[in-house]
């Protein structure tokens, strides 16, 4: 292979264009030099815009349908028991790397979700955040013993990053970050590979629980504080180790940056279920005395028809007859009553009476097929500035706390996009570099439209020169 045809993908998980393109260009050089000098552009997200499924997704350039995965939980039964956390072993399509392997190419993967428990590749793998403290994250086995000498000690994750205790947060992620860079460097100077991929987390969890310092507009807006500008010192620190890491393979590598999908303020969550119980939908044998979670409610399941969940997005499910255990709900009425609960969703408000441009997904119109169990409708409130709050003894619709734990950031819809290499200088594409970000595709999706997560596994496939397979929903972004 030739050395140009090599690939890095820096992935920043949750960083979002309206931070990094519009509001700070200026002060993160090498991502502006990028910008100038490539590709970039908004990067549409699946829906939902969760972790698990969008990276999933895009490397494999399959949908969250296709793949089943919904969520960091699924269900995998038609009854009342708890979702299921994803790992690994739920992405059955071809990867990337496993494509790469067919050809007899190496991989050098970190961090990317979801890939604990971690599996054979040809290469190196460094497992995802969902590691924990297992001390089996690698691929080999005994690649750890390399990853702890080059680290000092790796760090998947940020524990407790909802504590609300943020000097220690902060810390915390500049330790992870670093010892994560440090092992990517080292591994690009000492392995072969042929794509090098790893994943930041620090971006996301950064963002969940410092956001409130950044937003005005944020409804727990916190001026004049030491860390006011937490997020932005840490975006510049990320652009000093992208800046090192163009310079370890300029000339050699396509150098791509992405998120997975971006990040907004939390102005607060709806609590569907009390509205689910408001309206008929759900019902319980006793409500509680107290704040409590879906499930150690006490739910009379002969007499509900509809539930929901927790997350940044909603999650609703109908307690169909012959599907469910005690399905009340008849096969007949399904549609309607799924009309019906769309409807009623789409149309709350928030304390002021004021709609919140709520939109409820049926997912059969998003996926072309829909594999596993997938929710029966998916439901962004206020257009992701409030999360779905599943727990019940609020005793109102509305919430300004999340009920998972200190929280200042959901997630949005558009990531980011930045494609490098020394050839594209030469190509016609370059004359579009510069086109402006906000709101407009920055790069054609076969021919038109702002880019696509499920465009990057092909636009990888294609820097390398490699085919790419006819079930990948996605385009190759042009470069030409």
């Amino acid at each position: 292979m030739n050395l140009t045809n090599k690939v890095v993908i820096i992935g920043l998980d949750a960083a979002p264009p309206e931070l990094v393109f519009d509001r700070w260009l200026d002060e993160l050089p090498t991502i502006k030099w990028l910008t100038g000098h490539g590709l970039y552009g908004e990067l549409e997200s699946t829906i939902p815009s969760i972790t698990c499924p969008a990276w999933a997704s895009m490397t494999t350039g399959k949908d969250p349908g296709r793949l089943g995965i919904y969520g960091f939980r699924n269900r995998t039964r038609y009854d009342y028991s708890e979702m299921a956390f994803v790992d690994s072993s739920w992405v059955r399509e071809e990867t990337l790397w496993d494509i790469l392997s067919r050809y007899g190419l190496r991989s050098i993967l970190v961090g990317i979700p979801p890939s604990y428990p971690p599996k054979a590749i040809n290469g190196r793998m460094v497992s995802c955040f969902m590691a924990g403290d297992s001390p089996d994250y690698t691929y080999p086995r005994e690649f750890r013993t390399e990853v702890e000498a080059l680290t000092g000690g790796y760090i998947p994750d940020v524990k407790d990053f909802r504590s609300g205790d943020k000097g220690p947060i902060l810390k915390t992620v500049y330790e992870m970050t670093q010892r994560r860079f440090r092992l990517a460097k080292a591994l690009l100077q000492r392995q072969d590979w042929e794509l090098f991929m790893m994943v930041e987390m620090g971006t996301d969890r950064l963002q969940h629980a410092f956001w409130r310092y950044l937003d005005e507009a944020h409804p727990s807006y916190c001026p004049g504080t030491e860390y006011g500008d937490a997020i932005l010192d840490y975006y510049k620190y990320l652009d000093r180790e992208l800046g090192e890491i163009l310079t370890l393979i300029e000339g050699r590598a396509t150098l791509l940056v992405v998120s997975d999908h971006g990040a907004k303020r939390m102005e607060g969550g709806i609590c569907v279920n009390e509205w689910l119980l408001a309206n008929g939908y759900l019902r319980l044998l006793e409500y509680p005395q107290e704040i409590t979670s879906f499930q150690h409610l006490k739910v009379d399941w002969r007499r509900t028809v509809a539930w929901a969940h927790s997350g940044y997005y909603g999650r609703v499910f109908l307690n169909v007859r012959g599907r469910e255990p005690m399905g009340l709900l008849p096969p007949q009425d399904y549609e309607r009553i799924r009309r019906e609960l769309a409807q009623g969703l789409e149309d709350i408000r928030n304390e002021c009476g004021q709609r919140i441009n709520t939109r409820a997904f049926r997912p059969e119109d998003i996926y072309p097929e829909c594999r596993g169990i997938a929710p029966d409708l998916l439901v962004y409130f206020g257009d992701q500035y409030y999360r779905s709050i599943g727990s019940v003894g609020h005793k109102k619709f509305w919430t300004r706390e999340n009920d998972n734990g200190s929280d200042d950031a959901n997630h949005s819809q558009y990531g980011i996009f930045v494609l490098y290499n020394e050839g594209l200088m030469d190509s016609p594409v370059g004359a579009r570099r510069a086109v402006p970000l906000r709101r407009r595709p920055a790069m054609n999706r076969s021919g038109s439209g702002p880019a696509h997560i499920l465009d990057v596994a092909p636009t990888v496939l294609g820097c390398m020169g490699l085919e790419v397979p006819l079930d990948m929903k996605g385009n190759a972004i042009n470069r030409r």
